[in-house]
């Protein structure tokens, strides 16, 4: 049956082209992620003690589970966008005549990368073959409802965006209160990392920070903020 061989090469994970540098830290987040905080936290504790080891360490952290997640995003974005060119392409191969084995074939390593609309191609296929629908029909039909969510994903993005813009430029300014005091004559950081009172303030601030990018994370996202 096509729809079974179809299911079973949908399924495979094309090992395709070099891994580079960030994607051998993204394959292993929490390694990469224990590493660069204990790196960064020892690099903290020498220059400012271990006030500035903590708040380093969770910095370099953060840092790197959000260039993650853009990361991630982007990946996803351009992988669900060729994968709908695919199914533009094979809707074409089909009505040309070409027989649905060699279609999905063309078009199987850009549907690997994109399980979700790979899925949908195999029940496109289990139900041309019970009913006998013509499956350039199905396949146009599956590409018209994917397309609509992608606009519907890209327009919760596009209003999501001024939210998590906010929440960087709020994580930033901690830096331009320091930058301030120095200007004023103070000596901020030797406040916050060498007096009881003041490293105490550093950690409830870093708290804080986590605790409303969090909650601006969880605002911005939806459920059409994933492919």
């Amino acid at each position: 049956m096509i729809a079974r061989r179809t299911r079973r090469r949908l399924r495979l994970v094309s090992g395709r082209g070099g891994v580079g540098y960030g994607d051998r830290m993204a394959a292993r987040p929490r390694i990469t992620a224990s590493a660069l905080g204990i790196g960064v936290g020892v690099a903290g504790w020498v220059v400012g003690g271990p006030v500035a080891a903590i708040v380093s360490a969770v910095y370099a952290v953060v840092g790197f589970v959000g260039w993650l997640g853009i990361r991630r995003d982007r990946i996803r974005a351009r992988d669900w966008s060729r994968a709908l060119d695919a199914l533009v392409e094979l809707a074409g191969d089909l009505r040309a005549g070409l027989p649905p084995a060699r279609a999905l074939a063309s078009a199987e390593p850009r549907l690997i990368s994109a399980p979700r609309i790979g899925e949908r191609v195999v029940v496109a296929l289990r139900v041309a073959e019970a009913t006998g629908a013509p499956l350039a029909d199905l396949v146009e039909r599956l590409e018209l409802d994917l397309r609509s969510q992608e606009q519907a994903r890209q327009r919760a993005a596009a209003h999501a965006a001024g939210t998590r813009a906010t929440a960087a430029l709020l994580a930033v300014l901690p830096l331009a209160g320091i930058g301030v005091g120095y200007l004023m004559g103070a000596d901020p950081l030797r406040v916050l990392l060498r007096t009881p009172l003041g490293a105490g303030c550093a950690i409830v601030a870093v708290g804080l920070q986590l605790a409303g990018l969090a909650w601006t994370v969880r605002l911005s996202r939806g459920p059409a903020d994933s492919p």
